[in-house]
């Protein structure tokens, strides 16, 4: 029994492709469960890999297992409720990278939510964003940079409670977002 060449370079290259991916499936597989199990440490001595893990003044946290793409931007306190309809730490930014661009350029997807527990609208979110740009076109009624450091979500509009805006952006960094200021509506 003989095979052409083309035959056997496509057998070669069939079995190569599926001996790769189960390389690949084997090293997702012993980083989560070495995530898991704790062994893995990175080099600052925590869990897991670093980009699972938000820095603050020196604080690190774990963010939730059931959300391992996202990272909360910024660790904030409950807010005190006396008085007060709505409050900046009810915007929730969280960002992850996600597949990048055909050219090789690293994207991010964003998450912008109205937490409020008191069912309020919330209203003319800024974010501090420095130079914000993306390599892939922002939807500028989502969000948009007005000036340095300052970001508008959904054209200044009411965010509903428990609403979420998503948009995803490409650069060769992400930015850190956080909350500047807001209106209760």
């Amino acid at each position: 029994m003989s095979f052409s060449s083309s035959t056997m370079r496509k057998v070669v290259s069939k079995i190569i492709g599926v001996v790769l991916v189960m390389v690949l499936l084997l090293a997702i597989l012993i980083s989560k469960s070495s995530f898991l199990s704790g062994s893995g440490k990175d080099e600052g001595g925590f869990m897991g890999l670093s980009h699972m893990f938000l820095h603050e003044e020196g604080n690190y946290s774990a963010s939730s297992l059931h959300r391992k793409l996202l990272v909360r931007s910024v660790a904030k306190e409950e807010p005190n409720r006396i008085g007060e309809k709505c409050t900046s730490a009810d915007i929730v930014i969280s960002q992850g990278p996600t597949a990048p661009l055909s050219s090789g350029i690293p994207t991010y997807t964003v998450q912008i939510m109205n937490m409020c527990a008191t069912g309020c609208d919330i209203c003319r979110v800024h974010l501090n964003c420095g130079w914000f740009s993306s390599a892939r076109l922002v939807d500028p009624k989502i969000f948009k940079r007005l000036r340095y450091n300052d970001c508008l979500v959904n054209d200044g509009k009411p965010l509903v409670a428990g609403g979420i805006l998503t948009f995803e952006y490409a650069n060769t960094f992400s930015y850190p977002l956080s909350v500047s200021s807001i209106s209760c509506h």
